[in-house]
């Protein structure tokens, strides 16, 4: 138990490995090739035109993300051949590693099928139910996987609750399907701030308990905190680095937010995550030789 084993979720494309883990950068899963709330974008996708995601990939990639997660989730389509097909072009665009994003279990798989390393399988939560339909395809495909410490559509805004759901997940996980414990990413539940305040309290005192008890990593959807609030990227520039502080090893994230992504790059050195702040000098310098 505890974070000292130092569990690493190791994400391959075909050429590159990207590995997540407490002493390691700040992993950020770029969130945007995303139909959800992108009108123009899902009727293209409706239409077959999957031309959008090459400059989705584009700026995700150009604002310094790590992973890409990948939905394709548009009401009135093929999800699984959808799905698949936007995995291979992203695969034929950038040799990052992939999210692979659905709630729909053949999509999960038919993404799964095609793609070309080790994927990152978002999500699983603890329903029994959700545990035996997508965790046997976590083994069966070598892949790690997000996991959401709810049930029953039942956000729990107890940390208690939510640490008692992780460990189930953690166990049922390991013990019937032997997944490895580095091959479990918790969510631990941020909560818009616009509606209650004090969930930030609650999902901090979550981070800390999960990363000291199990030492499992972490994900979360970043821009979910400031949901509804004015002036979200500044909130997001300080809430992330404040999660790295309580265990967060990765967002899934916004990479086009240089004012989000540069608080993170800067949290990274002061948690001796960047070792003699080598990656932020690096930055720097290519950022100023850029602009000479």
């Amino acid at each position: 138990m505890g974070a000292d084993e130092n569990l690493e979720t190791v994400l391959r494309s075909a050429t590159k490995e990207v590995a997540i883990g407490h002493h390691r950068r700040f992993c950020l899963i770029g969130e945007r090739i995303n139909p959800t709330g992108r009108k123009i974008f899902q009727e293209q996708l409706r239409a077959g035109d999957l031309s959008a995601i090459e400059r989705d990939v584009k700026a995700q990639v150009e604002g310094g993300a790590d992973v890409l997660d990948v939905n394709m989730g548009v009401p009135l389509t093929d999800e699984p051949e959808l799905l698949a097909r936007a995995i291979q072009l992203v695969q034929s665009l950038t040799d990052l590693p992939i999210c692979i994003d659905s709630s729909v279990v053949e999509a999960l798989e038919a993404g799964l099928s095609v793609y070309q390393g080790r994927a990152l399988v978002n999500s699983v939560t603890a329903e029994d139910d959700r545990l035996a339909a997508i965790l046997p395809l976590v083994k069966k495909y070598d892949a790690a996987v997000i996991a959401l410490p709810n049930d029953h559509d039942e956000i729990p805004m107890e940390a208690d609750k939510r640490l008692d759901l992780t460990a189930k997940i953690i166990r049922v996980a390991t013990e019937e399907y032997g997944i490895a414990k580095a091959d479990i990413v918790i969510d631990p539940l941020a909560m818009p701030i616009g509606a209650d305040t004090s969930t930030a309290l609650v999902t901090m005192e979550t981070m800390r308990r999960i990363r000291d008890e199990h030492g499992v990593n972490m994900t979360c959807g970043a821009s979910n905190t400031s949901f509804g609030m004015p002036d979200r990227h500044t909130l997001g520039a300080a809430w992330l680095p404040m999660a790295m502080t309580a265990g967060l090893t990765s967002a899934i994230m916004d990479t086009r937010t240089p004012q989000i992504v540069d608080a993170v790059k800067a949290a990274d050195v002061f948690l001796n995550h960047d070792e003699w702040g080598m990656a932020w000098i690096a930055a720097h310098r290519a950022k100023a030789a850029a602009t000479a």
